[in-house]
């Protein structure tokens, strides 16, 4: 990679240390990044862009195997309901590509972020760095810290995802 992302040097700047993970950026989805950075989907964290969880869009980070829930994140957020905003309307909010979508790439828009739990169990979590084909591995407690995430409950199993009415 020849030049550094926006999100590296708010890192440096803030003496975090990280690691840089490479992949080819046509991997389908965020499993497929896991995989693809030899790591256990559980510690890569796809980021979410929600809609309705404040005055601004919010984005939820969940492992890559598992399902945002949308009435938990509601709940945390202190909101009647949220929903998940279109590939399209993410874009367009974020001016990154879903897939390259990262809450270290986006703390000048100043969102709420919110973080599944379940990474604080993980030394290091992997993140999107601002651009598709490019992760970050970090402490989750450092991410938490920089991003200013709530941590809470958000994120279900995909296989009981599949078979709650979460919507």
């Amino acid at each position: 990679m020849a030049d550094k992302l926006n999100s590296m040097r708010l890192l440096d700047r803030q003496r975090i240390t990280y690691t840089i993970h490479e992949y080819d950026p046509a991997a389908p989805d965020a499993v497929a990044v896991a995989a693809a950075i030899g790591v256990p989907a559980a510690q890569v964290c796809k980021t979410l862009v929600v809609l309705g969880a404040g005055v601004r869009p919010a984005l939820a980070m969940v492992p890559a195997d598992c399902q945002l829930d949308l009435k938990r994140l509601a709940t945390l957020a202190g909101v009647k309901r949220c929903e998940m905003a279109p590939h399209a309307e993410a874009e367009r909010l974020t001016g990154l590509r879903v897939g390259g979508i990262g809450a270290l790439a986006l703390t000048a828009k100043r969102w709420p972020s919110y973080l599944d739990e379940s990474a604080l169990a993980h030394p290091i979590i992997y993140v999107n760095a601002g651009q598709r084909g490019v992760m970050i591995g970090l402490a989750p407690t450092d991410l938490v810290r920089v991003v200013g995430a709530v941590v809470g409950a958000i994120a279900v199993r995909s296989v009981e995802a599949a078979s709650s009415t979460t919507k």
